[in-house]
């Protein structure tokens, strides 16, 4: 079965670079792409009223407009209680340190990676060998 990994990211460029570095590796996804935090989770939830699975990884930003990552991880936490939880994973340039400190032991985050995803941080995540 396919896997689907969205890419929640107000940045043109990040986007392109995190979606390329996916088409690279060799397995076949479906690929989302979210420009804000709140059309990401529109779909979170509406995926959720219909009964679906959420994407089985999310690539998440942490600085974007009206909503950032973090509200968005607040409120997919509160919308998605009793379903299979996505695996998110931040990309971030990570300006503030504390972002980086909360991320590790953030409960919804699988791990962190600076922008932009490269191969070798891809092979950490889908060979599950990410340390928090």
């Amino acid at each position: 079965m396919q896997r689907t990994v969205c890419i929640i990211d107000d940045d043109l460029v990040s986007q392109f670079a995190t979606r390329y570095c996916l088409e690279q590796y060799e397995e076949d996804f479906t690929i989302l792409t979210f420009g804000s935090a709140e059309e990401g989770l529109v779909y979170c939830a509406e995926r959720i009223d219909e009964k679906e699975d959420l994407p089985d990884i999310i690539f998440l930003d942490l600085v974007m407009g009206d909503m950032d990552g973090w509200a968005f991880l607040e409120n997919l936490q509160l919308i998605s209680e009793n379903v299979k939880q996505p695996e998110v994973f931040v990309l971030s340039a990570f300006t503030n340190s504390k972002d980086r400190a909360v991320a590790k032991s953030h409960k919804l985050i699988s791990g962190y990676f600076d922008k932009p995803l490269n191969k070798t941080n891809l092979l950490k995540v889908f060979e599950k060998k990410m340390t928090k």
